[in-house]
């Protein structure tokens, strides 16, 4: 069997499952591997055979995604020629781990696509979500990387085929202890108003992964260093706390090891603001932003001694298994909207419209 496994170059959590998942995926059949985008800190130990641009949101610098940097870098041109050329039919099974490229490509020549990943389990009915609709969020969980079916993770199993969080081993063999420092991940804000925020408590130290910070330094009690998946790990590991954004890889792997969590939801991204939702649920404070309205939570959050207790059992191997078991016969393309795109300057039409002009710019 081929498998073609595609990885959302946005932020690391991708790239970290792909770790996990490639080496059981690469046991049980032929596997190639693309990576779309261009906000990724993680390197994998595995020939890529597939690096295309894709279509990538890019970080801002005040707690949302940068829209217009975002439409710099989009190259729309470039995006349609990477969909079109992708070949997709030489493949038996295309995993899409979010990734718009191959999820698009198996969409105009037919081809079933199988969606692994979180976003999955937060498009899923069951799962949680705010009070308030965004129907602009939920067009782009849906349309920006379109699946035939959606096997999902999430922090509980809401509903079938969604799964708990995949932690990489390192962190499932690793023995946690508490050197009374807290690790912070916050890729949407820059180093300047994360320090501005951190330096109001002169008592507590303070390890900041930035994405901005090409060499460690350090300012006041704050530790400021680049990101690295080995030295975020180990900061981790030791700290007394994790703070960072509402994505899911990182909560996840706070949860497993039982130690504080703090979360802030990027704003304009409806999966975080979902993710809040479903945290919150769980017992884990969350911060509307950075501003000084804020700063209590975060003191009180300082104080506390409150962990909230998460089992998330090793099931990645078995999960695999019954994919390949169910998927492997599948015939029918992803589903879509009725509106049929025939042509490249439609299609790009469309891109522009789902995906980019429906998340809020």
């Amino acid at each position: 069997m081929k498998i073609l496994y595609a990885i959302q170059g946005t932020g690391n959590g991708h790239l970290t499952v792909a770790l996990e998942v490639l080496p059981l995926l690469m046991k049980k059949a032929e596997v190639d591997i693309l990576i779309s985008g261009t906000e990724v800190d993680v390197q994998l130990p595995y020939d890529v055979k597939y690096r295309l641009h894709g279509l990538c949101f890019v970080f801002g610098k005040k707690g949302g995604i940068d829209y217009l940097e975002t439409f710099r870098k989009a190259k729309l041109k470039k995006l349609f020629n990477e969909i079109r050329e992708l070949p997709v039919e030489e493949y038996d099974l295309v995993f899409s781990d979010f990734e718009p490229v191959s999820a698009w490509a198996c969409y105009l020549k037919n081809k079933p696509c199988i969606g692994f990943s979180h976003q999955a389990a937060v498009v899923n009915k069951k799962s949680p979500h705010p009070k308030k609709a965004d129907p602009i969020g939920q067009a782009v969980l849906r349309y920006y990387a379109p699946v035939t079916v959606r096997y999902g993770f999430h922090f509980v199993p809401y509903n079938k085929n969604i799964f708990t969080p995949i932690i990489r081993r390192e962190i499932r063999a690793a023995e946690a202890v508490n050197k009374q420092h807290y690790t912070v991940y916050l890729p949407a804000y820059n180093d300047k108003r994360i320090g501005k925020l951190l330096s109001c408590f002169p008592d507590v130290r303070w390890e900041v992964f930035s994405k901005r910070c090409s060499e460690a330094y350090i300012h006041e009690n704050i530790s400021f260093f680049p990101v690295t998946s080995a030295a975020f790990v180990q900061s981790m590991l030791a700290s007394n706390g994790v703070f960072c954004g509402a994505g899911f890889q990182t909560p996840s792997e706070a949860l497993f090891l039982k130690k504080k969590l703090l979360v802030i939801p990027m704003k304009g991204q409806y999966e975080q603001q979902c993710n809040a939702v479903a945290l919150k649920l769980l017992g884990v404070p969350v911060l509307k932003n950075i501003k000084p309205k804020q700063y209590k939570k975060l003191k009180d959050w300082i104080e506390s001694e409150a962990t909230v207790a998460m089992d998330f059992p090793d099931e990645t191997e078995w999960i695999l298994e019954q994919i390949l078991l169910q998927e492997g016969d599948r015939k029918a393309a992803p589903e879509l909207p009725e509106k049929i795109i025939s042509t490249p300057s439609k299609f790009r039409n469309y891109v522009v419209k789902k995906i980019f002009y429906q998340a809020g710019t």
